[in-house]
């Protein structure tokens, strides 16, 4: 029973702080490119060059996170619905 309960407050804990998170920092920086917006090619002579622009993050570097996108589909599904 302690287990389970101790458990049940992590798993709360844990949600209430991503939640925070995405409250204030609704976007996080891209996976894909690192948050540079664009990836890094290397010439013959191993020197660093800007290559094409991130077509995931559209060259911003940046991306909305997954808590906050779901927050926005349930407050536009809500909307919906009460008109």
């Amino acid at each position: 029973m302690i287990l389970f309960t101790l458990a049940t407050v992590s798993l709360l804990l844990v949600t209430f702080c991503y939640s925070v998170k995405c409250w204030l920092s609704p976007f996080g920086d891209c996976r894909q490119c690192d948050g540079m917006g664009h990836e890094i090619k290397y010439d013959r002579k191993g020197k660093a060059k800007r290559g094409k622009d991130c077509r995931r993050c559209k060259a911003t570097g940046k991306r909305i996170r997954v808590g906050r996108h779901l927050y926005n589909v349930s407050r536009c599904t809500y909307r919906a619905g009460t008109r």
